[in-house]
């Protein structure tokens, strides 16, 4: 009776792999070309603000969000001994404007009425997670509603 049972398992199973392998499944990508065609850059974007302290700052759309940068940051030098991006957010105000401050998270020690606020080395390179934003329309479909 195992016999048997075995072997018409083994059909059935037999059957299945060759029915399985005959039907074709259509195949698409998301950018609608063959795998084998050869990529073309997508058109240059221009950042929503061109010069920081013009635009509103941009809502965040989930909480632990790293802000948004609301201007462009591309002629921003950010190497191993600049980095622009402090020298206007090392305080709340910059040449009589207001702006948001580095988070206490980013400075290797608060800053104080005796020292100055120094920031984490760790954290030098802003741009791994605020980035700018630019105006382009979403590759896929997407329902996303922010909080």
């Amino acid at each position: 009776m195992k016999k048997s049972l075995k072997r018409g398992l083994m059909a059935a199973l037999a059957l299945t792999v060759v029915a399985c392998a005959s039907t074709t499944i259509p195949f698409s990508t998301l950018r609608d070309t063959s795998v084998a065609s050869a990529d073309s850059a997508p058109d240059a974007k221009t950042y929503q603000g061109k010069q920081p302290g013009k635009h509103a700052l941009i809502t965040r759309t989930f909480s632990g969000q790293p802000p948004l940068i609301p201007h462009t940051i591309e002629n921003f030098d950010i190497s191993s001994t600049v980095n622009d991006c402090w020298e206007c957010h090392n305080s709340n105000e910059f040449k009589g404007k207001k702006m948001p401050m580095v988070s206490i998270s980013h400075l290797v020690k608060p800053a104080s009425a005796h020292a100055e606020p120094e920031l984490n080395k760790l954290r030098w390179q802003c741009n791994s997670c605020h980035v700018p934003q630019i105006d382009a329309q979403p590759l896929v479909a997407n329902d996303f509603k922010a909080n």
